[in-house]
């Protein structure tokens, strides 16, 4: 099958296999004389499992070490299982990330006025100088 007929059977991009072809994720797969790509079940297979890999959040480089546990059959799954651990313990830390921005920039939202005066906690956090709230300033006035 060709690439496209390999992005619609995968859900991969034709751009991303050759992406990931490039930097050697995935093997480089047979050429017709014309130069075209031609994949297998296996190479289908194979980008299937990096697409569910990538909707999980695994890095390139955690998805290298995925496949190479994939096809090593005597590979022990306490090895699979300390990946997953592993990326679970980012998972985490970006989740209290985002929910400390999220709280940062909800408590600058509810105290913008939000009306025809200039000045706003938002702009000003972002700015590094930050409005005292609930103080108005001159131009509040």
């Amino acid at each position: 099958m060709n690439i496209g007929e390999a992005s619609k059977a995968s859900g991969i991009s034709g751009k991303m296999i050759r992406y990931y072809e490039s930097i050697g994720l995935i093997p480089s797969v047979g050429r017709t004389e014309a130069g075209y790509r031609t994949f297998s079940d296996k190479d289908i297979h194979t980008l299937r499992f990096i697409a569910r890999a990538r909707s999980l959040g695994f890095s390139v480089e955690q998805m290298s070490n995925l496949l190479a546990l994939w096809r090593d059959s005597n590979r022990a799954s306490s090895d699979v299982k300390a990946v997953a651990y592993a990326h679970i313990e980012e998972l985490d830390s970006k989740i209290e990330k985002l929910i400390a921005m999220r709280q940062t920039l909800q408590h600058l939202a509810e105290h913008c006025h939000g009306d025809h005066r200039p000045s706003c906690p938002i702009l000003g956090d972002l700015a590094g100088v930050p409005e005292p709230v609930g103080t108005p300033t001159t131009a509040d006035v």
